[in-house]
């Protein structure tokens, strides 16, 4: 079984979310996000060029701690980032998780009180980030995030949407110990808080 407590960063210029279904218990605490706008140009063989394409969607696991003991040093840190497209005048994002353990051949989503819950920038923005933590998680096992993204008109329609997964966090099993069994441990969640600039859905 899963015990997780969830949590997320506020960055001076971000936004943040999360997403639930059925799956294993879990405890979580959200915080935190960044938006903004960025452009830079980059220089080959000393001459001034324009930056490459970059998506207009990205998923990453930016941390993976694996600790033996205690269990809440476990966490993965994921971020997801998205920009404006033409005719978006908000963008939303939620991050979930999703765990693989031994024997199994397929993930499944974790349900968590702080997980499952869209986030929207403030109109106008071009840049919308997310970033979410989750921590205690339990070994053995494998965690990936799957970032959904929305982008909406003035009218409030989604015209675009993207589901992105993240590379995976593995937790290995702790050395085991003869007469030592690790003690359970109860979910619990903390509401998460948007950063800077960052609207409810």
């Amino acid at each position: 079984m899963l015990a997780l407590a969830l949590a997320a960063a506020a960055v001076p210029w971000l936004a943040l979310s999360p997403a639930a279904m059925a799956g294993t218990t879990t405890a979580a605490s959200a915080t935190g996000a960044v938006q903004g706008v960025a452009g830079a140009r980059t220089t080959v063989d000393g001459q001034s060029a324009p930056p490459s394409a970059k998506p207009i969607a990205s998923a990453t696991l930016t941390q993976c701690a694996t600790a033996t003991i205690p269990q809440t040093e476990r966490s993965a840190t994921f971020a997801g980032e998205m920009t404006a497209v033409p005719g978006s005048a908000r963008m939303q994002m939620r991050i979930d998780l999703e765990e693989r353990i031994p024997g199994e051949t397929q993930y499944r989503m974790v349900n968590a009180p702080a997980l499952g819950v869209w986030h929207a920038s403030t109109p106008g923005v071009k840049v919308f980030t997310h970033i979410q933590q989750v921590t205690n998680l339990s070994t053995p096992a494998l965690y990936r995030g799957i970032v959904r993204f929305r982008w909406l008109n003035a009218k409030g329609r989604t015209i675009k949407a993207e589901v992105l997964r993240t590379a995976r966090c593995e937790q290995p099993a702790p050395p085991s110990t003869a007469g030592e069994s690790a003690p359970a441990t109860a979910p619990n969640a903390t509401p998460g808080t948007a950063g800077a600039g960052a609207a409810t859905a």
